[in-house]
């Protein structure tokens, strides 16, 4: 055996575990979607020829790029506090980001049911020091599906950007500030660039994460507020319509190869331009 073949010894096995348990069950599924003896693209078109459809296939797309960019939003800021912190309180706040994945995505909804119902914690509160008189519907809506999604999610990007900003010399930090930027312009300008890789890889985990999440829209959004990954469970489950949820399930698989494509492509002209300004 030559030098030059043991690496592909090595990713063998993976590469066969790979075929065997993700891809040809993927084709199995996907295949009769697309021929009925011979090539059709019938089911796809019908499937957005219908506004019901539509509008589910809209709604978890808006929902996952608002939820995105909340993580990205509120992650950042997080992210650059634990990693500028001493090391002995860097493990705890870890620690505590972490957390929240230990619970089970079903206890976390439930969680989120006792405080956006109707005698949820937030409409008791609001009642009784005199704010409301009647309690605000938050709950079975798109707004819980998003805070929900963005409780459940943020962790990953705070915990992806943790490791991306750790390894941001701080001396180009304090070499902004010596040019006369103020910390926050030093950071807008010098630590947000230098965190886009980890934005873009947090982003795609939690838009995935979302789009492909099954407990909290069902949970918190209930049928009226449908997403993909609740109809193909409908669709499989209960109306037993295997080729829908095929349907379903091929266009998420595209949905977010797409958004990962637009992802990459932002950071591509990101760190063109910051080439540009550079030289």
């Amino acid at each position: 055996m030559s030098s030059k073949s043991i690496p592909y010894m090595l990713i063998a096995p993976g590469f066969i575990l790979l075929i065997v348990f993700l891809v040809l069950p993927l084709v199995s599924i996907i295949w009769p979607t697309f021929f009925d003896g011979n090539l059709t693209f019938a089911s796809y078109i019908a499937f957005f020829q219908d506004s019901y459809n539509v509008s589910i296939f809209m709604r978890t797309l808006r929902i996952s790029l608002i939820v995105t960019f909340f993580c990205a939003l509120l992650g950042v800021p997080v992210a650059y506090y634990i990693a500028r912190a001493d090391k002995k309180f860097r493990s705890l706040m870890m620690a505590l980001v972490l957390f929240p994945l230990l619970t089970n995505s079903v206890v976390r909804s439930f969680a989120w049911i006792n405080i956006l119902g109707q005698k949820g914690v937030i409409n008791n509160l609001l009642m009784n020091t005199g704010i409301i008189d009647s309690p605000i519907p938050m709950l079975y809506s798109e707004f819980a599906i998003t805070i929900g999604s963005i409780y459940l999610f943020l962790p990953l990007m705070v915990i992806t950007l943790v490791g991306i900003i750790e390894n941001i010399d701080t001396e180009i930090m304090e070499a902004a500030e010596t040019l006369g930027a103020n910390r926050l312009t030093a950071f807008l300008k010098v630590i947000l660039p230098l965190s886009v890789p980890g934005i873009i890889v947090g982003s795609i985990l939690v838009f995935t994460g979302t789009l492909t999440a099954y407990t909290t829209p069902q949970l918190l959004g209930g049928n009226k507020n449908m997403m993909l990954s609740t109809f193909l469970y409908q669709n499989a489950m209960t109306l037993g319509n295997w080729t829908n949820a095929s349907v379903i399930a091929l266009i998420m698989i595209v949905t977010t190869l797409i958004i990962m494509k637009i992802f990459n492509l932002i950071a591509s002209v990101i760190d063109k331009r910051g080439e540009e300004q550079h030289a």
